[in-house]
């Protein structure tokens, strides 16, 4: 099963917090499209696009993912929830609806300023999530019950 983890990776710090759940995951034996380690990694010295083909390219790359995917989570942290991980969540949600796909949307929120609001997050988000976890070992257990 392929998890497409969505989510903010622009700074160390997510970067950091991605690929170790993306370990986790793994472990657990699903095969996971982690966008900074398996798409089109802007500081690529390789890379000679210019900005518009390096759009084009991870639009592509990204869609075409959340499309082959079995699930998606949505990693919900930051100030606000990421503006390209909700367009893929639209996306899987879509594709789910229109095709009837079994697809899994799920969020997994750790910033516990938010996490044990009422409504964590945009009604929208929320709408389309099946669930949204808050403690790591929850959402491990979910997904390990999945496969």
């Amino acid at each position: 099963m392929l998890i497409y983890l969505a989510g903010p990776l622009f700074n160390d710090a997510e970067k950091w917090f991605n690929e170790q759940l993306t370990q986790k995951l793994e472990r657990l034996g699903f095969d996971v499209f982690l966008p900074q380690r398996d798409g089109f990694e802007l500081n690529d010295p390789k890379a000679k696009f210019d900005p518009k083909e390096r759009a084009d390219f991870i639009f592509k790359l990204d869609k075409d993912k959340v499309f082959e995917s079995d699930i998606l989570l949505f990693v919900l942290d930051g100030r606000v929830p990421d503006e390209g991980a909700a367009f893929e969540l639209g996306l899987a949600y879509a594709q789910k609806t229109l095709t009837q796909k079994p697809y899994t949307l799920i969020g997994y929120m750790t910033d516990r300023r938010v996490a044990f609001l009422d409504r964590p997050v945009n009604a929208m988000l929320a709408g389309a999530l099946e669930h949204i976890f808050t403690e790591e070992a929850e959402l491990l257990s979910y997904l390990k019950g999945i496969l």
